[in-house]
């Protein structure tokens, strides 16, 4: 049977199931009964009968990302800087999200800057940003990305830069089982990515601060 995509999301550059066209709750959790089955487990004991519901009502918010659209959340950019021009950095966003090679947590904290050519955007946009691309299953490399051509494309700043630091449960859980090793990608555009003054201004001012 063929599967109907849905909208390319832009930001992503991906394309997004609608909903219409996704299979049911009561199938969601016929398929947690499935999973529970398959490792060993009686799925009719106490304390599994409800885990389906919650399993499947867990999901709605851990990957809430794929019903939003991170160009509108950015939302109104405000033109009255009084002339700034400088950098505008929020640092330290807590994210949790999961990736999409195992669905097991990525934890971390992503940076985020961007030097304003004439407009700036409300603080707390730069944050549900973030949160969106966490929502949804991802790898750290494209998240990264994902966050950086999305506040360009709504407020065309002469630069952009993102720095994501996280820990993936993937290599902490399974596998070779390193707890406490963190990742760090980072993605620049205009001026970040061809003035190196401005990227050493960045790490200056993520580094402040800290012990």
């Amino acid at each position: 049977m063929d599967v109907v995509l849905g909208k390319l999301d832009k930001a992503s550059r991906r394309k997004v199931l609608p909903r219409s066209s996704r299979p049911s709750r009561a199938e969601a959790e016929e398929a947690v009964r499935t999973l529970l089955r398959w490792i060993g487990e009686d799925v009719e004991r106490e304390g599994l009968v409800d885990t389906p519901a919650r399993v499947a009502k867990a999901y709605l918010e851990m990957f809430s990302g794929y019903d939003e659209d991170p160009e509108e959340a950015l939302g109104r950019t405000f033109e009255e800087v009084g002339g700034y021009d400088d950098m505008v950095l929020v640092k330290d966003i807590t994210f949790h999200s999961h990736c999409e090679h195992h669905m097991v947590p990525i934890i971390g904290k992503a940076h985020v800057a961007y030097l304003p050519d004439g407009k700036v955007l409300g603080l707390s946009k730069i944050a549900r940003t973030v949160e969106i691309f966490a929502r949804r299953l991802q790898t750290q490399e494209n998240m990264t990305a994902q966050i950086a051509q999305a506040i360009d494309a709504v407020l065309r700043p002469r630069g952009v830069a993102v720095m994501i630091e996280a820990e993936h449960m993937c290599m902490a859980m399974r596998g070779i089982r390193k707890q406490g090793s963190t990742t760090t990608t980072t993605c620049f555009t205009g001026e970040f990515r061809d003035n190196a003054s401005e990227q050493a201004n960045l790490l200056t001012l993520l580094r402040f601060g800290r012990k």
